[in-house]
């Protein structure tokens, strides 16, 4: 299962991000192993939730972990059969 987490910092001890859309990074892990940091380029201006959603579904993640969720993200997400789940916490603690 590939999973990403969206995250404040850059590693695994990083916290989660509640901005969803605007989270400074998304962590990806397939088989609980790091595998790729994306850099949110649209966390500023808008349509962040749109194109965060699109850039996710371009990696072929399977679940993505947020603190929180906007509609436009949580509705693409879900129109794609993207499995999404809130959390808090370190990002090691979520997998």
């Amino acid at each position: 299962m590939k999973i990403a987490i969206a995250s404040k910092g850059k590693t695994e001890d990083s916290e989660i991000s509640e901005l969803g859309g605007r989270s400074p990074y998304y962590l990806v892990f397939e088989d609980k192993k790091m595998i790729k940091v994306l850099p949110n380029h649209f966390k500023f201006g808008g349509g962040a939730g749109y194109s965060v959603a699109k850039m996710l579904l371009n990696e072929k993640v399977d679940l993505v972990i947020s603190g929180k969720f906007g509609a436009v993200l949580l509705g693409v997400l879900k129109d794609n059969k993207i499995k999404t789940k809130t959390a808090s916490g370190k990002v090691k603690e979520a997998l």
